[in-house]
């Protein structure tokens, strides 16, 4: 097994990850392909899904900030282009699926979700930090697009989706204010208006605080209307990549990892938020007692109510975000444990997700370990979780 807390190792499987995409991604007539085989194949040319087109994004901004390569920061323009020119609608907003073809993009899901704005928002705050003056305005238009339609300032939450003409619905879910707090920690990283740290930390607060405390003290997915936990939405559906049921292995470490990263951002702005750290090590801990697989390694997709596993397939990056929780928060405590759990992932991911030959991670594996699919990388993966989560451990190591 490699030294999985070298510098030098996370650096090199960064390259490797990103050999995989880099000769066969980039469209030239628009953005970039979104579904890739395992041998790196592109089985669909055409479909193009906002998450996909922000990630890719976010990795060419992190890459060229990281490697200085030319090419990774024409990519970032490129992306950014396509965001107006492919998914960019005339009621605001961007389309969640569109066509891409010769006359241009059909808009196949116009759906506007809480949740793609914010990725929205994130690669724009990136692109900003790649040195892409022009994506300033575009991260400040989408703020402007999430506060008027999604903020909820009596919840101090966002909702979650709305139609074309912006009618939002009665769902309520946790996962796009995550996202948001991501997308909100980079937009004050980008642009140091205190604004985005001040949405950042109500966000963290209102999620694994007030909403958490509904939860026996975990993250639940999914509400109503009023953000009363509804227990029984998809249940029993995995269809929804986005809105699974039950408690989230991955979501659990991956707030970790978040509330980490407010509480340093919020440090290094001479204020505290002296809750952050326990909360993280709740999450991160019963995210590790549910969600390991004593028996065949990893961890289990999600957990029910009562502690038992409902959905027991391994997702590539349930592994990537719980690694990397692991060593912000081994950094942070000066707790060993977490450096053993960091080694533990990661030598079960090198085992069984890395995919040596081609490059990048498989996506999902049962929970015996083998292959669902040839498909590695459908719309939404881009590897930005496994990539992401490396870029995050050289940070924490201050390298």
């Amino acid at each position: 097994m490699p030294n999985f807390r070298s510098p030098d190792f996370l650096v090199d499987h960064i390259l490797h990850t990103l050999a995989f995409y880099e000769p066969r991604s980039l469209d030239a007539t628009g953005g970039f392909f979104h579904f890739y085989k395992d041998d790196g194949t592109v089985y669909d040319r055409r479909t193009r899904h906002l998450v996909s087109s922000t990630r890719f994004v976010f990795n060419n901004a992190m890459a060229y900030r990281r490697f200085g390569n030319p090419q990774h920061l024409a990519a970032v323009r490129h992306g950014l282009a396509f965001l107006h020119a492919g998914h960019a609608k005339p009621e605001g907003g961007h389309a969640w699926q569109v066509d891409w073809h010769q006359q241009g993009a059909t808009v196949q899901d116009g759906t506007n979700h809480c949740y793609g704005l914010a990725f929205v928002l994130l690669a724009h705050a990136h692109a900003l930090m790649a040195g892409v003056e022009e994506a300033r305005a575009g991260l400040s238009h989408t703020w402007e697009l999430m506060e008027r339609h999604f903020w909820e300032p009596r919840h101090q939450l966002y909702a979650d989706e709305a139609t074309v003409d912006w009618r939002v619905g009665a769902y309520r879910g946790q996962n796009a204010n995550m996202h948001a707090c991501e997308a909100m920690l980079a937009a004050f990283e980008a642009t140091k208006d205190t604004r985005y740290l001040d949405r950042a930390l109500a966000l963290a607060e209102a999620v694994t605080g007030k909403q958490a405390a509904l939860a026996n003290g975990l993250v639940w997915e999914h509400y109503r209307e009023d953000w009363s936990p509804d227990w029984d939405y998809n249940r029993g559906d995995k269809t929804n990549i986005f809105r699974p049921w039950g408690f989230q292995t991955g979501h659990l470490t991956e707030w970790a990892k978040l509330l980490l990263q407010l509480e340093r951002q919020l440090t290094a702005a001479g204020r505290s938020a002296d809750w952050a750290v326990p909360r993280a090590r709740h999450f991160f801990d019963t995210a590790m007692f549910r969600g390991w697989d004593a028996d065949n390694g990893g961890l289990v997709y999600g957990f029910a109510p009562d502690g038992t596993v409902c959905d027991g397939d391994k997702y590539f990056w349930v592994q990537a975000e719980s690694f990397a929780a692991a060593a912000l928060l081994a950094v942070r405590t000066g707790d060993a444990g977490y450096w053993d759990w960091y080694d533990s992932i990661w030598a079960y991911s090198w085992e069984h997700f890395v995919d040596h030959r081609h490059g990048a991670w498989y996506r999902i594996l049962t929970p015996q370990n083998t292959k669902i699919s040839d498909e590695k990388s459908p719309a939404g993966k881009t590897d930005y979780h496994t990539m992401g989560a490396c870029y995050d451990v050289l940070r924490a190591l201050q390298m």
